[in-house]
């Protein structure tokens, strides 16, 4: 009957057409969103994204404007956002027109006009604001506020919905500044019970069309569901249509931001992630923006010389690469002049500080930085600390062709759950795990992440850093760490730390225990960090000696099989030469047990250098396996009573006579190269009436030690010809 009176009312005009309206669906055309924004942060275009994904019609307020509204932390603020508000409805007409009026640099569509409209009519009231759980910026108003049977009592001023002509009345005792509280102002008219029925105001109690996270972040979860993802509430059971990172959930609508609208989904995965790229591909080598990399170098570090042999091998032109290099170590002087020496005329130009200049790492940061803001040609700053392994070549074409303005590779550590970045934080600013995290590092959700830590290595771009973040102490805290200070700087500041994971980029060392006693301390690295030992020590072809059978038998039962890099080689035999204390090569030994060798050689045992833990832990990986390979049913502990280093001259001792080795097997390994290094050497088993005349650098033999491997050193004629020998037992 009621529907019957409103159409007869509205044919004689005694409604308005908003009132007749109400009765059928609102029209999505009438739907207009407003909202301000005075700079063009990553926040607003994040917001943008997801209007445009719903395909809602938005009308930006305060361009260009100086934002004179405060922040989120502290009251008062946003009376210039009703300023502008007030002035844009004045040029309103239409009675029927529904503004949407909300923030933006913390704001996401979670859903479209539709829902949105239909979820305002369900309301039935002209203005429909948010609701939160906290009161603010005023407390005493707590009691004056209408008590609800079920959901959120307190006004949010950060979205609400009306009818034009009920925005305008509300708005139409704003006399205030741009520095007031819009907050404050919407509340009183809200308590107002005469002002709340004359205007029409309610409040989303259970969410179900404004979403505030603070004080609220617990209710709030991902829904993933037939291809599409958005938040839900589980307290109440609803589903936002927007969703707002008020007050201090930067972070949790940042999280949220990763996921809606459908930026990531089980069935789609990134959306985004072929979005607004620059396209380096068909450029000319002129024609690549400059990047300024910064290299930074602040403690002991293992495979320096490695890092900047892949620092050469990044596919990038060098002339289009200037050199920032901060050195704190003088231990790693040698590393830094025997590159430059080498490769500096190559890259476009190189600034080098070093030890002796005393500057602290803080301030090199932004004295890096600095060297990019001042240079008109920089277009991107690349940071690297010296301990990142950046295994992929294309890992700096890859982060400019994502175009973000601040982006990371997610880097990890091999066997641990650790990556350069943080998904969560905890309440006193420290790591804490987000949902996500563990997908994201293994790989299970590939894609683009804003994330509020990351540390290692970034790509930022100039204009970043000569606008937003222009200030000279992004480093510095009293109470912070430099690379927490720096994120707390850029977050506060509103740019996104994107980090990638849709390629493999690489790894980062573990520091903590690396000592630098010895002349080539990488060596003994293969227990803090065996990923980066094995590819600097171990034989390209290893692998191939298990999978494919790369094992030659030059004699019986002597098994011959690449085990050594030539780094690895080297790096031994000037380690022993750089120890020198050489054993005399006569009978009495004190080194062994019993005092007395039967048939000496000129050697230095592995537990004079201190590596005998590292030497029993190559047997074991990388010996144990073909050992048991080749000899079946036959298994090891690769325990070791000597191993050691021989050095076999002409002048000093060139060979060694017939004997049987005290071990179940013998490892021999080839440190040099015949016809280089020395002439003559070689192996040769009595009983088989068989030599190894020419070993291969790097090889090894493998043979057993007792009763049947009868043998003997044949001489070294010329040179100086060194092996790694092992007497190994279960």
């Amino acid at each position: 009957m009621r529907g019957v009176l409103v159409i007869l009312a509205c044919l004689f005009a005694s409604f308005s057409p908003r009132d007749c309206k109400q009765q059928g669906s609102i029209p999505e055309g009438d739907l207009l969103v407003l909202t301000v924004a005075t700079q063009e942060t990553d926040g607003f275009r994040r917001f943008l994204r997801s209007a445009k994904h719903f395909n809602y019609t938005i009308k930006v307020l305060g361009k260009g404007e100086t934002w004179k509204g405060g922040d989120y932390m502290s009251p008062p603020g946003g009376g210039q956002k009703v300023r502008l508000l007030k002035s844009v409805l004045e040029d309103i007409q239409e009675e029927n027109r529904v503004i949407l009026f909300v923030d933006s640099y913390d704001v996401i569509f979670s859903s479209g006009p539709k829902e949105l409209l239909k979820k305002f009519q369900q309301a039935k009231h002209k203005v429909v604001f948010s609701a939160e759980t906290l009161i603010w910026p005023d407390r005493h108003l707590e009691d004056k506020h209408p008590h609800v049977r079920e959901g959120k009592r307190f006004l949010g001023a950060g979205g609400f919905i009306g009818y034009v002509p009920n925005l305008k009345q509300m708005l139409s005792d704003w006399s205030g500044v741009d520095s007031d509280s819009d907050q404050l102002f919407f509340t009183k008219l809200y308590i107002n019970p005469e002002k709340r029925k004359s205007i029409n105001i309610t409040l989303d109690n259970k969410c179900r069309l404004f979403q505030n996270l603070h004080g609220a972040f617990d209710e709030v979860m991902l829904k993933f569901e037939d291809g599409r993802v958005r938040a839900r509430n589980v307290l109440y059971d609803t589903l936002p249509v927007i969703v707002h990172g008020n007050g201090p959930t930067k972070l949790q609508i940042n999280y949220l931001g990763n996921y809606i609208p459908n930026l990531w989904t089980f069935e789609t995965g990134c959306t985004i992630c072929s979005e607004d790229l620059r396209p380096l591909s068909g450029l000319q080598e002129s024609e690549y923006p400059l990047v300024v990399v910064g290299i930074f170098i602040q403690q002991p570090t293992p495979f320096v010389t490695v890092f900047f042999e892949r620092l050469l091998n990044l596919k990038y032109p060098k002339n289009r690469l200037r050199l920032f290099i901060y050195n704190q170590e003088s231990h790693h002087e040698p590393n830094v002049r025997s590159f430059l020496e080498h490769h500096e005329s190559e890259y476009q130009g190189v600034k080098l500080i070093g030890p002796e200049e005393d500057i602290d790492p803080v301030t090199s940061r932004d004295i890096g930085f600095n060297m990019c803001r001042d240079d008109i040609d920089c277009v991107y700053f690349f940071s690297i600390d010296v301990d990142v392994v950046l295994k992929n070549e294309n890992t700096l074409r890859i982060l400019i062709e994502l175009n973000k303005p601040f982006i990371v590779p997610m880097m990890t550590k091999p066997g641990r759950l650790w990556t350069n970045f943080w998904g969560a934080l905890s309440a006193d600013g420290y790591y804490a795990r987000s949902e996500d995290y563990v997908d994201i590092a293994q790989g299970h959700r590939v894609g683009l992440w804003n994330v509020p830590y990351v540390s290692n290595i970034f790509l930022i771009k100039a204009d970043t850093l000569r606008t937003d973040l222009n200030d000279p102490d992004l480093f510095e805290s009293e109470t912070l760490d430099p690379d927490m200070a720096f994120c707390s700087k850029v977050r506060n500041k509103g740019v996104f730390m994107f980090v990638t994971n849709m390629h493999t980029f690489g790894r980062v060392l573990s520091t903590e225990n690396y000592q630098t006693n010895h002349l080539h301390n990488d060596l003994w690295q293969i227990f803090e960090n065996p990923a980066e030992w094995e590819e600097r020590y171990i034989h390209e072809n290893y692998s191939k000696v298990l999978r494919d059978g790369l094992i030659e038998m030059p004699c019986p039962d002597v098994y011959w099989f690449p085990i050594f890099t030539d780094v690895a080689c080297k790096h031994l035999i000037e380690e022993m030469e750089h120890f020198g204390q050489w054993s005399g090569g006569g009978n009495v030994d004190k080194r062994i047990q019993g005092g007395y060798e039967n048939v000496p050689t000129i050697d230095i045992h592995m537990n004079q250098v201190g590596y005998d833990k590292e030497w029993h832990k190559f047997l074991l990986d990388y010996i144990a396996p073909v050992t048991e390979k080749m000899y079946p049913g036959y298994y090891t502990r690769a325990q070791f009573d000597l191993a050691f280093v021989v050095r076999y001259k002409p002048d000093e001792q060139p060979a060694l006579k017939p004997h049987h080795d005290a071990s179940t097997f013998t490892i021999n390994i080839a440190l040099n190269q015949v016809g280089i290094d020395y002439q003559g050497g070689g192996c040769r088993f009595l009983r088989y009436n068989c030599s190894v005349t020419a070993p291969r650098r790097g090889w090894t033999l493998l043979h057993p030690g007792r009763l049947t491997h009868y043998h003997e050193g044949l001489p070294t004629v010329q040179g100086v010809r060194y092996i790694s020998v092992s007497f190994v037992d279960p």
